[in-house]
């Protein structure tokens, strides 16, 4: 096993949004960073060291010590280089509540977009609704914790918590419609795809996401050998 050379190394791949989550951290905070793409087909010996129990990316290593998980990560890497600017709000209440809903786009949000991608017809049209559903209860939440649509508004100059954890995954909406289908409707949604649009323009997210092409053209490959895979399974 080859051991890093720098004293913080990212093991990741260029698709994942959980690692476009963690490098957004890094390059807010200034870190710099040794970036290792991972093959998932084929995980390196380093990859399955550092992450034993989980075998998957992201995987922070620092001073030899690796850090999974991105929510994980994200919180490691405020308070471990708590130079400004805090990704975390510094007040407990205000970072318990950013918490809550980081957790629920990760637990709740994510995963009904997985099953609009591994369904069809009516079933698929159930799982958008769903979803819909759940992003309504994240946009109500979100103005009522925080007095305001969305915590991202434009004026702020620097990236929040949830403005990464959310960002990493929603601004690459595009390229999940071309390979599957809209899964967010516009007209139920007018203030989180005008924060989505924001978050895409500020200049570190904009160079951090992966190329939108090249990202469509992954999910297509990804999403129809899924699909497969769960028909073939019923």
């Amino acid at each position: 096993m080859e051991k890093p050379q720098s004293e913080v190394v990212l093991y990741g791949t260029w698709a994942s949004a959980y690692c476009t989550r963690v490098q957004l951290a890094l390059k807010l905070k200034g870190i710099a960073y040794e970036y290792v793409e991972e093959d998932l087909t084929n995980k390196s010996e380093s990859l399955l060291h550092y992450n034993p129990v989980h075998k998957k990316v992201p995987v922070l290593v620092h001073k030899g010590k690796p850090i999974a998980e991105s929510l994980v990560i994200l919180e490691y890497i405020d308070d471990c280089w708590n130079n400004s600017p805090n990704v975390l709000p510094l007040d407990p209440y205000q970072r318990a509540k950013v918490r809550f809903w980081a957790n629920f786009y990760d637990q709740k949000i994510i995963p009904s977009s997985y099953a609009v991608v591994l369904s069809k017809g009516k079933e698929q049209e159930n799982a958008i609704k769903e979803f819909n559903e759940l992003l309504t209860v994240l946009e109500e939440g979100i103005e009522k914790d925080f007095s305001t649509k969305f915590p991202f508004n434009g004026e702020r100059e620097t990236l929040g918590f949830l403005d990464i954890v959310v960002g990493a995954h929603a601004c690459n909406y595009r390229a999940l419609e071309e390979a599957v289908a809209v899964v967010v409707e516009p007209k139920e949604h007018p203030a989180f795809l005008s924060w989505v649009t924001k978050l895409k323009e500020y200049p570190l997210m904009n160079e951090t996401l992966p190329p939108h092409d090249k990202l469509a053209a992954r999910m297509r490959e990804r999403f129809s050998l899924a699909s497969k895979r769960n028909i073939a399974t019923l």
